[in-house]
């Protein structure tokens, strides 16, 4: 059942985000004054995986107030193609630059009861260190983490952002080619 938006108003916005406010009616005729974010661009992430571990920042999310494995991701710009972008967030917040084949993995919006926000997901299984990351102040550490070690991680709280753990589920469910 569709739900129907008779206005919308902003509450706040900025160069990242605008709340706004929308008049909903639901399909019994009930009216709720929904909340909605709208964020600024799309994002993308890039799970480098060689040899069985995966390249994950050990981050603190000030918002949270809590600490957690991710994978790296940031805003694809202007003009950029999904898979660049998670390339370039991926050698800038770790320093490893990802080499041949870029595949895609998921798609995902982490919250579209309320957000507009989508991830585009990639793999590769390729990558060379450059040198230090270049957004140093993106995590505490980079590290290599043992795929195999992602649900014990995931049930311990130390991965916890919900675009990891999907993108990490789905690698350990998916058969290696």
């Amino acid at each position: 059942m569709r739900w129907t938006i008779h206005s919308e108003r902003t509450l706040y916005k900025d160069q990242w985000v605008h709340l706004a406010s929308a008049d909903v009616e639901l399909p019994d005729g009930r009216h709720l004054d929904h909340r909605l974010i709208r964020t600024a661009a799309p994002g993308a992430g890039l799970v480098i995986v060689i040899d069985g571990e995966a390249l994950m920042l050990w981050r603190h999310r000030f918002v949270t107030d809590s600490w957690g494995w991710e994978i790296p991701q940031g805003s694809i710009r202007p003009g950029e193609q999904p898979a660049d972008a998670a390339v370039r967030e991926a050698h800038e917040e770790t320093g490893w630059q990802a080499e041949g084949r870029i595949d895609p993995l998921l798609y995902v919006q982490p919250s579209p009861g309320l957000l507009t926000s989508e991830h585009h997901i990639y793999t590769a299984t390729n990558a060379i260190q450059t040198g230090p990351p270049q957004d140093h102040y993106e995590s505490q550490k980079v590290g290599w983490i043992p795929l195999a070690d992602v649900p014990h991680l995931i049930a311990r709280r130390d991965i916890v952002a919900g675009t990891t753990v999907a993108a990490l589920c789905l690698l350990l469910s998916t058969p290696s080619p």
